[in-house]
């Protein structure tokens, strides 16, 4: 049986999938690890327990497959945006991770954004001026951690790290680097003025490289520990977002993908780098003649899983006791409420926000809250905001790539039937739920295909993906959320001006009320010592 592996590098865990030439799933492993939050916007990784992770699926899905020799074709990598790590002279680590959701440099993309020069760079780089970009990362270790920029000769992401772990080249693919907001997406190199404002070079940057580059020679003792031939060839594959549409078909024109996991996006293909006038939206790599536009959400599944930890945490303990997933309890609960919630509206922004707003002060609210509502109203309000939001983000994408003809829903919300249809509700579109096994992965798989020759287009994947569900709006429900969605953006609005006020306020108490625990804690030891 001849096999493609599929790698995903994500924020919380690594994934890997052997799937055969026709895309059916052979093997399956997952390594997760922490994200580390020292401070409230701080949000690393630790390179090294990523990297063990890799070697792990690999090394299980190996083994699970039950290959054999000459059977696996190839091994191909997808991996989350916007990580940053720093590497001395002799390329070994100076710091973690630094991942998308680190804020700690909002300072200085707030600056590019009010001097003007943002809006340049946007244009040129296609990725929209956030804390999230390396861009501004590099900017605030420049101002902020100047000894620690000054030891640092290299500036990379997380699978540029792992690669070269493995194979000692320094390589990062055009999808990764397209994120970065330091390439120009219409020279397809390092921008000039980019590197300038982040005070580096280009030779403190991996080599670029198309998303179908190949890797020879893999070290031999990783060759060993993972049971993969050292001649087996690796494709350094693209970024997890852009792979994902690909995973589940969605690389026509006019076919929207909406993901939510953890977080979000909305995402859908064009032909030629396009950018957004208002600089909203991103434009990625997929290959050279593939590009995805769209938008990224902070707000997905992170908020469910607080409604369910802060407001129903009696039924998260039941729910436990009885082993059933408290999920499927709480939809249950949101089922039972009408379309609309009653007249209660929820901005999800409990950390920040990207697209539609591109705000890293945002934060979240209940509005309309009456004494006739209940918990219920509040996790149904909660669903409902988060899909309000990623439907502002489909009505920037119809400004610059036009009406959207067809959408794929996919992500963990996915399995929800009441996600569903309150999707198809609010976009008022049909809602396919392609079937597909970890689309990342398997939009890796293919891109590997392709670099090796196994399959002759990205269009092979059509084959590959079937679908689970499709949902068609309700009319009746749709009608609401008609009258709903104009307040619930009129709020927004008018609530922006105060975010910045209210987020200094609660950074400031914060720090001081862990100062003055720590305080105390120290106190005690110091009692209790004495």
């Amino acid at each position: 049986m001849k096999a493609m592996i599929g790698v995903d590098i994500g924020t919380t865990s690594t994934k890997a999938v052997a799937y055969d030439l026709q895309g059916n799933v052979q093997a399956y492993a997952n390594i997760s690890y922490p994200l580390y939050q020292d401070t409230p916007d701080t949000a690393e990784e630790d390179p090294e327990e990523i990297f063990s992770a890799v070697v792990e699926v690999l090394t299980q899905v190996t083994r699970k497959a039950a290959l054999n020799p000459g059977d696996l074709q190839g091994v191909s990598f997808s991996a989350a945006m916007h990580s940053l790590i720093l590497l001395d002279k002799d390329k070994q680590p100076l710091s973690r991770a630094i991942t998308w959701a680190d804020n700690r440099s909002a300072k200085y993309a707030q600056q590019l954004k009010e001097n003007g020069l943002g809006e340049k760079l946007y244009q040129k780089t296609g990725t929209p001026i956030h804390p999230m970009t390396p861009l501004s990362k590099i900017m605030w270790l420049r101002h902020e951690k100047p000894e620690l920029f000054k030891k640092a000769h290299y500036f990379i992401g997380i699978k540029d790290y792992v690669l070269y772990k493995i194979f000692g080249q320094l390589v990062m693919d055009y999808s990764l680097a397209s994120a970065t907001g330091l390439f120009n997406i219409h020279q397809m190199t390092w921008d000039a003025e980019a590197l300038k404002t982040a005070g580096i070079t280009a030779k403190q940057l991996p080599q670029l490289v198309d998303t179908t580059y190949q890797l020879h020679g893999l070290n031999s003792a990783y060759a060993k520990v993972t049971g993969i031939d050292a001649n087996v060839p690796f494709v350094i594959g693209a970024s997890d977002g852009v792979l994902s549409n690909l995973g589940v078909n969605a690389i026509d024109p006019g076919v929207l993908a909406v993901t939510i996991g953890t977080s979000g996006a909305v995402r859908t293909v064009v032909d030629k780098p396009t950018t957004d006038p208002q600089g909203r939206l991103f434009c990625y790599a997929l290959t050279k003649d593939k590009w995805v536009i769209g938008g990224p959400v902070n707000n997905g599944g992170i908020v469910f899983r607080w409604v369910r930890d802060q407001l129903f945490a009696p039924e998260k303990i039941t729910a436990e006791q009885m082993r059933v997933d408290t999920y499927e309890i709480l939809t249950e609960i949101a089922e039972k409420i009408p379309a609309g919630s009653d007249g209660l509206l929820f901005h999800p922004y409990l950390g920040g926000e990207r697209a539609p707003i591109w705000d890293a002060n945002a934060r979240g609210s209940f509005f309309g809250l009456t004494r006739q509502h209940t918990r219920a109203h509040m996790v149904r309000a909660a669903l409902e905001g988060i899909v309000y939001n990623l439907y502002m983000v489909m009505l920037q994408i119809e400004g610059v790539a036009g009406k959207p003809k067809a959408i794929q829903a996919t992500g963990g919300f996915a399995r929800s039937e009441l996600w569903r249809q309150m999707l198809a509700d609010i976009f008022e579109q049909k809602v396919t739920i392609p079937q597909s096994f970890e689309s990342s992965c398997l939009g890796a798989a293919v891109i590997g295909m392709l670099s090796l020759d196994l399959v002759d287009d990205l269009s092979a994947v059509k084959s590959m993906v079937g679908s689970t569900n499709v949902h068609q709006p309700n009319p009746a429900n749709f009608s609401v959320y008609r009258e709903l969605i104009p307040i619930w953006i009129r709020v927004g609005r008018a609530m922006a001006s105060e975010y910045a006020n209210i987020a200094n306020f609660q950074r400031t108490h914060l720090a001081a009320h862990r100062n003055t625990k720590m305080g105390a804690d120290i106190e005690q030891n110091n009692n209790s010592n004495s």
